[in-house]
């Protein structure tokens, strides 16, 4: 019997792709589907993420050689993702199987611009327009792969989260600012810390607690520098429980970016009910109406990061009701019962339907 074969990275490493298909896996997709999830990557050294990925290979290879596979949904992001995952896709042409390619990852757009020459441009337009489908995370996403390469099946379904119950809003710490992200620039960790120096001195409960990895020393050196390393609390890699804990506990998400798909996070904030101060990138601006579900400003505007930090702090009431209206555009929009329907509605157009 022929199925569907998915290929991502490991369930248990950090990052966007793995929460996605936790939540698929959580909300009974696979099981519905009978999909074979194959992990293509791994956290840690080289050695263990090439064994990892030739492991995946094999596999995929002799599930193809015998025939098992009518379907391969493969999960891509830009860089060493685009590469490893293009050559899972190029088995799949070859044996005539049709495949969907969800495209992740903020950066793909850079990536393919100012990374990729000629050469590389032409094979990664190639290989999208060999796809049966492109699946990407927002309306400005589709229109970018459209006008890149032409498919004529691109479709937009958004990143589901699944919602967990709510919580007091009389629980939350006055002045905990959260953010889930790898540390560095791109994520807009450094400019959150300066914002975060202009606040202080108006709101004492100030407490940045930034969950993530990435260069969380340079971070901390850089609060000392701006005399906030009082209000910095770095809280590591965030999962599971601990997650929820943390967003139990925040007054506000923030995540000023500088490039995004659909970030998890942000959906998983609105999910609890916490207000969102983050940039016009990506899909963000179809999650979070500026003024509605949170605020949004340019990314490395550090000032208006500051007043609408300040703002949000401040302003208990407005937090609340932003912090509601997030979790109402969740459970309308981004729910698993939102957003599944339409992945499903894609395997059934390719021949798939549940067992």
């Amino acid at each position: 019997m022929k199925q569907i074969v998915m290929l991502g990275t490991g369930l248990d490493t950090m990052g966007g792709i793995a929460s996605v298909v936790r939540v698929y896996e959580e909300a009974g997709l696979l099981r519905r589907f009978g999909v074979r999830y194959l992990a293509t990557h791994c956290d840690g050294g080289a050695a263990r993420k090439l064994s990892a990925m030739l492991a995946a290979l094999a596999a995929f290879a002799w599930l193809l050689l015998r025939g098992r596979v009518g379907l391969v949904h493969v999960h891509m992001a830009s860089r060493a993702s685009c590469w490893r995952k293009s050559l899972f896709l190029l088995l799949a042409f070859a044996a005539r199987v049709p495949a969907i390619l969800h495209l992740h990852g903020g950066g793909f757009a850079q990536f393919y611009g100012a990374e990729c020459g000629p050469l590389r441009q032409r094979f990664v337009r190639h290989v999208f327009r060999r796809c049966a489908r492109v699946v990407v995370l927002s309306a400005g996403w589709k229109q970018w792969v459209e006008g890149m390469c032409g498919h004529p099946h691109v479709v937009c379904v958004h990143n589901p989260v699944l919602l967990p119950p709510a919580s007091a809003w009389e629980g939350r710490a006055r002045g905990a600012v959260l953010s889930l992200a790898r540390l560095g620039p791109q994520k807009g960790s450094f400019d959150l810390l300066q914002a975060a120096a202009e606040v202080a001195p108006q709101v004492a409960a100030l407490e940045l607690r930034l969950g993530g990895d990435g260069e969380q020393e340079a971070v901390r050196a850089r609060a000392g520098q701006l005399g906030i390393a009082a209000h910095l609390n770095l809280l590591g890699w965030v999962a599971g429980e601990g997650k929820q804990r943390e967003l139990a506990l925040a007054r506000l998400f923030a995540l000023p970016s500088y490039h995004e798909g659909m970030p998890m996070s942000v959906l998983e904030a609105m999910a609890a009910g916490v207000p969102v101060l983050a940039t016009t990138v990506g899909g963000i601006p179809e999650a979070v109406a500026d003024g509605v579900e949170g605020f949004l400003v340019a990314p490395g505007d550090v000032a208006a990061l500051a007043a609408r930090l300040r703002q949000l702090l401040q302003d208990e009431a407005l937090a609340r009701q932003m912090g509601a209206a997030g979790r109402h555009k969740v459970e309308t929009t981004f729910s698993t019962q939102a957003v599944l329907p339409q992945l499903e509605r894609v395997y059934r157009e390719l021949g798939f339907a549940p067992l």
